[in-house]
Formats: C-alpha cells, sequence, structure tokens
C-alpha cells in the first residue's frame, strides 16, 4: 500500500504509526510545509520519504492532516492530482466548509469527508503515538457523494484501526461539535488566562492549583495555529453554544449572589448525571 500524508503532526503522525504497524509493506511518503517536521518525521519512523505537492499522488490514500483553513486551499489542489483510484480524506473539526470548497470538483467521488474524534493536548511529529484511534468515533459526512469502491477501501482503513463509525451531515456535526469540543476548547483557554492573569498578583496560586485544574485546562495547550482557524470556520455555532454557556455562568453567579445554595445544589445535581453518559 502506498499513502501520503500531507501535515505530519499529532493526527498525521499517528496515522502513520498505526498504518505501517497495521499494514506490512506500505510505503509513507509525508508532505509538509515545514521541512523540520519533514526531517524529524523521518528520524522517527513516521515516514519512508518526503514528498510534495506538485509530484502525482498516485497512491491508496491521500491522508489530508493540516489546519482546516489549510485544507480547504490544499484540498482541491490535491483532488487534481490524485489518480482515479486514490482516495482522500481530510481528519478536520469542521466539515461545512471543507464539503463547500469542493462540491463541483471533477474529482469530488474521491474525497471523503472525516472526522475522528481523538487527540490530545500536543503537537508535531513528537506527538504521534500509537492506537491513537483505538475504540474513538469517526464522524464521516456526505458518504454518498464519494465512490461506493472509495467508501469501501477508506471504511476498511477505519476497521482495521477500531474506529467507530458515525454518519451525520456537515452542518449538523458543526453544530454538534461546537458544544461537545469547541466550547470546551474555549473554556480552557479562558480559564487558563483568567488564572494567568491572577497568578501576577499572587504568586502562590499555582501551588494550590490541584488536578481538578491541572485536567480542566489541559486543553488550553493545545495549538492556536490549529484551533483559531476551526473557531472562525465554526463562528456562527461556536457563538450560539458561547451564549448559552454564558447564560448558565451568569445564572449560576446570580445565585451565589442572592445566597440560593439550594438552587446550586439542584443545578448541579441535575448535572451529575453526565455520570450515566460519559461512562
Amino acid at each position: 500500500m502506498k499513502v501520503y500524508i500531507v501535515g505530519l503532526g499529532l493526527i498525521g503522525g499517528s496515522m502513520a504509526l498505526d498504518i505501517q504497524r497495521l499494514y506490512k509493506n506500505t510505503k509513507i511518503i509525508g508532505i509538509d510545509s515545514s521541512e523540520s517536521h519533514l526531517n524529524e518525521a523521518l528520524s522517527l519512523g513516521l515516514i519512508h520519504q518526503k514528498g510534495n505537492l506538485e509530484d502525482d499522488l498516485d497512491g491508496d490514500f491521500v491522508i489530508l492532516a493540516v489546519p482546516v483553513d489549510v485544507a480547504i486551499v490544499l484540498l482541491p489542489k490535491i483532488l487534481d492530482k490524485v489518480s482515479d483510484n486514490t482516495i482522500v480524506f481530510d481528519v478536520g473539526s469542521t466539515k461545512k466548509p471543507i464539503c463547500k470548497a469542493v462540491e463541483s470538483h471533477p474529482k469530488r467521488n474521491n474525497f471523503l469527508a472525516t472526522h475522528p474524534i481523538a487527540g490530545t493536548e500536543f503537537s508535531g511529529p513528537k506527538a504521534a503515538i500509537e492506537n491513537l484511534f483505538e475504540d474513538k468515533v469517526n464522524i464521516i459526512c456526505e458518504i454518498e457523494k464519494t465512490s461506493y469502491k472509495k467508501q469501501e477501501k477508506a471504511l476498511e482503513l477505519f476497521r482495521s484501526l477500531n474506529m467507530r463509525i458515525r454518519y451525520m451531515e456537515p452542518k449538523s456535526h458543526d453544530k454538534h461539535i461546537a458544544y461537545v469540543s469547541h466550547l470546551s476548547h474555549i473554556s480552557s483557554f479562558m480559564l487558563g488566562k483568567t488564572v494567568i492573569e491572577k497568578e501576577k498578583d499572587e504568586k502562590d496560586i499555582f501551588d494550590m492549583a490541584g488536578s481538578g485544574f491541572e485536567s480542566t485546562v489541559r486543553l488550553a495547550k493545545s495549538s492556536p495555529l490549529m484551533w483559531t482557524p476551526i473557531f472562525k470556520q465554526n463562528k456562527k455555532q461556536i457563538i450560539k453554544s458561547l451564549e448559552e454557556y454564558i447564560a448558565n455562568l451568569s445564572c449560576f453567579k446570580s445565585f451565589l449572589e442572592s445566597d440560593d445554595y439550594e438552587a446550586i445544589f439542584n443545578e448541579m445535581k441535575n448535572t451529575n448525571r453526565i455520570k450515566e453518559i460519559l461512562k
């Protein structure tokens, strides 16, 4: 098997590791705008050789694992270069814009829009880990616009990675992911900002930070280069989720101000049911 991976960060690098582990004699060709990332990926054994987007992309797969704003620009150019049998899939956190970008492309049926719900707060080739996708959900959008044979080839790969497949329309994906991913990243960044600003005056504040704080701000370590374009592309849905989140925070604040601890207790008790949802 021959695989091109465009973007050698956490997701692209982890894909490279797992594909090599599962499919023997696979050749992985890496493409990245950063020469240091390419060299690092070679030294780590993520890829077998460097490539570039000027080449004919005649592999079995082209995996597009770059920030979502870059993906929109590169995807049409990549489809121009692929062979008839090549399947291209992206792994971005927004789906409506990228589907729109290639809706009229003559090789639209070579493309599959996907979003593996997997990752860590780390980035770059060194962040790549094996089994990142084990038992993770992979959301697929507009599968009917991908040719059947290419669908099956991609689904076989995802099954070999032991991923759970969900099908969703791009608009629904972007709406739901705004709540469960994009909003949580914003919350983490802003909590980190709030505490950092307070720490300027109270130097001991981080000495008191426990595991709860650490787990809550973990996502604030994520790459702004990756997340700013996501927030831009999904602006409408994120604003809706932020409005609801801010309303809930304001409500909690008003309960405190009025000493309504029964209401606070009930708010937390009602939210405790999340333990049953996220087992």
